[in-house]
C-alpha cells in the first residue's frame, strides 16, 4: 500500500510540472490527462535509451576500447536501416490492424518491445566476440560478425516497430487539434530519455571493463520492457466489434499520400536534413577520445549534450510554431543553425579545445531540433485523414533511412580518407560533407516555404 501511495506521488509531482516547464504539455485534454500522457510517453524513453547506446556509448566503446574499426561499427549502426522502409506499411497495418483482444496498436507495440529486448540481451556478448577479447579470442571470426549484426539489427527492429505505432496510439488518443502538440511532447520525452540514459551509463562506464559493460547494456534491455508495460497499461481501449478490413491497399494508400501536398519534396528534404545530421553521430565520441583526448564518460556525456541541445531546438519551436509560424522555415532554420556548429567541431581540433567541441556539439542537437519539429509538425498538419500511422511511418521511414545512410557512409568516409591522410583529416571531411548537405537542405525547402504557408494551431 505504501509502495502505491509513494508511486502516485510520484506520478503527480511528474504531472504537476505542468506547460511551464514541459513543452507541449497544454496538449492535454479532459480526456487525456497529462499523467496519462506523460505514462505513456515512457515507450519514447525506451527508445531514447537505446539509441544512446547505438549511437553514442557503443560505437566509442567499439572503436577506441574494443578497437573495431570505424567502418565496420558504422554498418553495424546503421544495419537498422534494413526495416526503416518498413516504418510506413508498419504504421499502415497498425491503422487497419484486427486483434482477436480489440485492439490496434497494443500488438505491435508489445511486439517491438519483445523484439527490442531480445537485441539488447545478446549484444554485450556478441560484441566482445566480435573484439576478439578474453576467452572469445577462440570463436571464428564470423561469430562475432554474426552475432553484432543480428543484435544490432533486432534492436532496430524492436525500435521501429515500437515508435511508429506509439506515436500512431498518442494521435489516435489525442482531439485532433492537439495531435501535433502530442506528437511534439513525445519527442520531447525521446531527448529526456537520451540525456538521462546518457549521464547514466557515462557514470556506470567511467572505470570500463567488459563485465560492466555487459551489465549495462543487459540493464538496458530490463529497463526498456519495464518502461513500455507501463507505458501501455490500460491506453488503448478494447473494442468488442471486428474491424473492418481497409479498403485500399498499402501501395495505393502510399501513392495515394504521395501525390498530395508536395510530399515527394518534403521527404526529400526530410532525408537530406536527417543525413546531414546524422553522419557525425558514430564519429563524434571517438574524435573526442581520439583527437581531444576525451575519457569514456566525459564522451558519453556528450551525447547528453546533443540531446539538451534538441531538447532547446523543440522548446523553442514549440514556441514559435504555436504562435503560427511556418514549420517549413523553422525546418530550414535547423539546417542553417547546422553549419555554425559543425565549423566550431572542426575548429575545436586546431586549438585543442573541448568546451568549442561540447558547444559544437550542443549546437547541433539545437539544429536537428529545429529541423525534426519543423518536419514532424508539418507532416502531422497534412497527413490523410485516418492515416496518422501511414503519415507518421512514411516520415519514419524516410528520417531512419538518411540517418542509417549518413552513419554508414559517415564511418566508412571517415576510414578511407584515414587510411590515406590522417586520423583527423578523415573527421574534417565528413564533418565539411555534411555542411554541404546541410546547404543541399536548404535549397530544397526553400520552394515549400512559398508554397506552403502552413499554419500550427495554436
Amino acid at each position: 500500500m505504501k509502495v502505491k501511495q509513494i508511486s502516485q506521488q510520484l506520478i503527480s509531482a511528474w504531472a504537476s510540472l505542468g506547460p511551464r516547464f514541459l513543452p507541449f504539455a497544454d496538449a492535454a485534454t479532459p480526456e487525456l490527462p497529462l499523467s496519462r500522457l506523460l505514462r505513456l510517453s515512457l515507450f519514447q524513453v525506451s527508445v531514447g535509451m537505446a539509441l544512446v547506446l547505438l549511437i553514442g556509448t557503443l560505437n566509442r566503446v567499439m572503436i577506441v576500447e574494443l578497437k573495431v574499426s570505424a567502418s565496420l561499427v558504422s554498418i553495424m549502426v546503421a544495419l537498422p536501416l534494413v526495416f526503416a522502409p518498413l516504418r510506413a506499411l508498419i504504421g499502415f497495418r497498425s491503422d487497419h490492424h484486427r486483434s482477436a483482444l480489440g485492439w490496434r496498436r497494443v500488438p505491435y507495440i508489445w511486439m517491438g518491445t519483445l523484439v527490442q529486448f531480445g537485441g539488447l540481451a545478446i549484444m554485450p556478448f556478441a560484441l566482445l566476440v566480435l573484439s576478439g577479447g578474453g576467452q572469445s579470442s577462440q570463436a571464428p571470426v564470423w561469430v562475432g560478425h554474426l552475432g553484432a549484426a543480428i543484435a544490432f539489427l533486432l534492436v532496430g527492429a524492436g525500435m521501429h516497430t515500437t515508435q511508429t505505432v506509439g506515436l500512431a496510439l498518442a494521435t489516435d488518443l489525442a482531439p485532433v487539434e492537439s495531435q501535433p502538440k502530442v506528437v511534439g511532447l513525445m519527442y520531447v520525452m525521446l531527448l529526456l530519455g537520451m540525456i538521462i540514459s546518457a549521464l547514466v551509463f557515462g557514470a556506470l562506464l567511467a572505470d570500463f571493463s567488459p563485465a560492466r559493460l555487459i551489465q549495462v547494456i543487459q540493464g538496458a534491455a530490463l529497463t526498456t520492457m519495464v518502461l513500455n508495460v507501463i507505458a501501455l497499461w490500460k491506453q488503448e481501449s478494447r473494442s468488442r466489434t471486428p474491424r473492418a478490413l481497409p479498403q485500399v491497399g498499402f501501395r495505393e494508400a502510399f501513392n495515394t499520400f504521395c501525390k498530395g501536398d508536395d510530399a515527394v519534396r518534403r521527404l526529400i528534404a526530410v532525408g537530406l536534413g536527417t543525413m546531414a545530421f546524422s553522419m557525425e553521430d558514430v564519429l563524434l565520441e571517438p574524435f573526442g577520445g581520439e583527437i581531444l583526448g576525451l575519457s569514456v564518460g566525459a564522451t558519453t556525456a556528450l551525447t547528453a549534450s546533443l540531446a539538451i541541445g534538441g531538447l532547446l531546438g523543440f522548446t523553442l519551436a514549440s514556441q514559435v510554431l504555436s504562435r503560427g509560424a511556418d514549420p517549413f522555415r523553422m525546418a530550414s532554420a535547423g539546417a542553417l543553425f547546422g553549419i555554425p556548429a559543425f565549423f566550431a567541431v572542426i575548429f575545436s581540433a586546431s586549438v585543442q579545445s573541448p568546451w568549442l567541441f561540447g558547444a559544437g556539439v550542443m549546437l547541433i542537437g539545437f539544429g536537428a531540433g529545429l529541423f525534426g519539429h519543423g518536419t514532424l509538425t508539418a507532416t502531422m498538419n497534412l497527413a490523410p485523414k485516418n492515416q496518422s500511422g501511414l503519415a507518421l511511418g512514411a516520415w519514419g521511414a524516410v528520417q531512419a533511412t538518411g540517418a542509417g545512410v549518413g552513419i554508414a557512409l559517415g564511418g566508412v568516409i571517415r576510414d578511407i580518407v584515414a587510411a590515406h591522410s590522417s586520423s583527423l583529416t578523415g573527421y574534417v571531411s565528413v564533418y565539411a560533407l555534411e555542411i554541404l548537405l546541410l546547404t543541399a537542405t536548404i535549397v530544397a525547402m526553400a520552394p515549400l516555404i512559398r508554397r506552403n504557408p502552413v499554419q500550427v494551431p495554436v
